[in-house]
């Protein structure tokens, strides 16, 4: 199986806070280029800064720019079941190659409505739906054997996986050898290749916003069989990882290092991180460290 490496891209913002898809669509061009597919409204997003129509209206702009060269997945994921419904529905509407819909936030649901709320979702439409899980910041945690129930379900096709420990990961991947046609996708960057090797049939990236062409590497090196290549681009992307994530939060960080790079891609909207002087040296020497500038 060819193993594929989606990019949660950035939402490009005005100065006033408008979305530039202009921008936008800019970055979307840039990661085909790189020949990574794109994850629309995820956690690099900013997606819970968006209005619900801002956010079909991103999706309409990054499907068109695309125009079928590389695959998109949609975030539809919200805290409750009933809107998550008009963002799947709207979907089947415009034409993606996948939802993922993550845990609700804020409130807090048992497993069982874990397994209403994903499945009364993928009932509905006829995309493939990704669970997505992200505990950290959404509090709620599909547990593996609610995984292992969801993945039967015909219209559920995998995981996105942003728990962080490996143990989850090798949780799912056991779900997915139990179940066929279930693929998980491994979202910490430090952990692209290991992914890659027990199992996982991508990863979903935040990282590779500022870095597309290093973690296209790292798949293409997999894909190939050139192990040596692989391990070299994973360093090198770990590396960054590092650096940039130990200066704060990395959907931020990512933001403001690409920033750096190009400005166009603006600030995120408030109560989001502002510019800092000496933040934003360090990210200007690590990305000259790295050769990204």
């Amino acid at each position: 199986m060819t193993r594929s490496a989606y990019v949660a891209l950035v939402t490009c913002f005005n100065d006033d806070e408008t979305l530039n898809f202009a921008a936008t669509r800019a970055q979307v061009r840039r990661q085909v280029a790189a020949g990574n597919n794109i994850m629309c409204a995820g956690t690099n997003g900013d997606f819970t800064a968006l209005t619900h129509g801002e956010r079909l209206h991103l999706l309409e702009e990054m499907v068109d720019e695309v125009a079928g060269r590389v695959k998109v997945i949609f975030n539809a994921g919200c805290p409750a079941t009933f809107e998550t419904l008009q963002f799947a529905r709207a979907c089947d509407a415009i034409g993606v190659d996948g939802i993922a819909v993550v845990t609700p936030y804020f409130i807090a649901c048992t497993q069982d409505g874990l397994v209403r709320h994903f499945s009364t979702v993928a009932d509905a439409v006829q995309t493939p739906v990704y669970l997505y899980d992200i505990p950290a910041r959404t509090q709620n945690h599909i547990e593996p054997a609610t995984a292992r129930l969801l993945a039967e379900h015909p219209n559920i096709a995998g995981i996105k996986d942003s728990g962080g420990t490996t143990e989850t990961v090798l949780e799912y991947l056991k779900v997915a050898e139990e179940v066929g046609g279930f693929e998980v996708y491994c979202a910490p960057d430090h952990l692209v290749h290991w992914g890659l090797q027990q199992g996982c049939a991508g990863v979903i990236s935040g990282l590779g916003n500022v870095a597309p062409q290093i973690l296209a590497a790292i798949l293409s090196g997999f894909n190939s069989g050139d192990t040596a290549a692989a391990e070299a681009a994973q360093e090198v992307f770990a590396a960054l990882r590092k650096d940039i994530y130990g200066l704060g939060y990395p959907p931020a960080m990512v933001k403001r290092a690409l920033y750096t790079m190009d400005p166009s891609v603006g600030l995120s909207r408030q109560p989001a991180l502002m510019p800092d002087p000496d933040q934003d040296a360090a990210l200007a020497a690590i990305l000259k460290t790295h050769r990204l500038t």
